[in-house]
């Protein structure tokens, strides 16, 4: 996917940092995390021998001492003008298991993409015991019909989305609007056995999901004040 704006701004607050690296080996990439309240939290990686931190996982961290409790984006960058970086397989699992719908900022041929990183781990093992809060994302058109209680249904296709407690996510929105809510159920309904306009209207937003895709209705509600 290609970043939003405030995607781009946590990868400029990870690259901007990089660049101010290299005159030590002990610190050699920075990360940078944006949580659900649009506050980036910025660190960098403490290189031993033994297995010291990368600097994502010094970010969570971060993060979580200033008060943190959910991440929306994270990217890392490295010294020496390498730019974005990808994370590595231990930072992966530990993204997902704490921010299972983190999305992550690596490097493609066009430029900066990001992906959420269960992307990053196909197939992975899954940590339950991590108790990561899950989150819903919705463009920000949806914030008004969503929190006035008129839209209490979304259809996504590769979406993961379990029943439980998650937050809902306004992306783009211009005072990161979030709102805590519940997954109340998810069916599982075919793309061909939809409304032709609802239909036509997933293909737009999912231009690469097939015509005989299995899509979830799921069904949600707001916790009360």
């Amino acid at each position: 996917m290609e970043p939003l704006e405030p995607e781009r701004r946590v990868i400029d607050a990870a690259e901007a940092l990089a660049r101010t690296l290299g005159e030590s080996d002990n610190h050699t990439v920075a990360a940078a995390t944006m949580d659900i309240d649009g506050n980036i939290h910025q660190a960098v990686n403490v290189y031993h021998f033994n297995g010291g931190p990368c600097a994502e996982l010094v970010a969570l961290g971060v993060a979580a001492t200033a008060g943190a409790k959910q991440l929306l984006t994270i990217a890392a960058a490295g010294d020496r003008g390498r730019g974005l970086i990808p994370p590595c397989g231990r930072c992966r699992q530990v993204l997902l298991d704490h921010h299972p719908d983190i999305l992550v900022a690596v490097p493609a041929e066009s430029g900066p993409v990001v992906r959420p990183v269960r992307k990053l781990l196909p197939d992975t093992y899954f940590f339950p015991d991590a108790n990561g809060r899950r989150i819903v994302r919705f463009n920000k058109r949806y914030h008004d019909p969503v929190m006035s209680g008129e839209k209490t249904t979304t259809i996504r296709w590769d979406d993961p989305i379990a029943v439980g407690p998650a937050t809902f996510v306004f992306e783009d929105h211009p005072d990161f609007a979030h709102a805590e809510g519940e997954i109340l159920s998810v069916e599982r309904v075919r793309l061909i056995d939809l409304d032709p306009d609802h239909a036509a209207g997933l293909q737009s937003h999912y231009p690469s999901m097939p015509k005989d895709a299995e899509l979830s209705r799921v069904t949600f509600r707001l916790s009360p004040s």
